[in-house]
């Protein structure tokens, strides 16, 4: 019994794969913004990131507090 219905499904799966292969063989393919410009873009915004980090890093005076040496003093000891 289950035989006939698998034999049925293949059939029709393989109907519908030779209408999908029909109707993309008329189609022309023509290429998307993303396919034109989406490495350009993917490469302007790497090179955006890159420099507004490179300027914050060098230009900006953050202090980075890499390191506490020199800059921790111990406070006076007082007795109650």
């Amino acid at each position: 019994m289950l035989f006939p219905l698998a034999q049925s499904a293949l059939r029709l799966s393989a109907r519908s794969i030779q209408r999908i292969a029909a109707r993309q063989s008329h189609y022309k393919y023509e290429p998307d913004f993303h396919d034109k410009y989406g490495n350009l873009v993917l490469a302007g915004g790497s090179l955006f990131c890159v420099g507004v980090w490179a300027y914050v890093v060098t230009q900006a005076g953050v202090e980075w507090n890499l390191s506490p040496v020199g800059r921790v003093t111990p406070k006076e000891w007082r007795e109650k």
